[in-house]
């Protein structure tokens, strides 16, 4: 499954969160680091809903972007 991640730069490193599941966050030094710190974190939370017996969620999520003059 993909899930989209969202990767924000607060003011020191990087953070990130998947919208399609609540309560998993990252964080890094850098995107890359970030990215792959996601990763696993979603990997660990799939297998926590898993143990617990709760559905796994569906990657509903997705992303765009609008241009806009400024």
């Amino acid at each position: 499954m993909k899930y989209l991640i969202i990767i924000e730069k607060p003011e020191t490193g990087y953070s990130a969160y998947s919208p399609d599941l609540p309560g998993c966050v990252s964080t890094g030094s850098t995107t890359e680091e970030t990215e792959v710190n996601m990763r696993e974190a979603i990997e660990f939370h799939i297998d926590g809903l898993k143990e617990e017996g709760y559905d796994i969620p569906k990657p509903l999520s997705r992303s765009s972007y609008v241009e806009i003059a400024a």
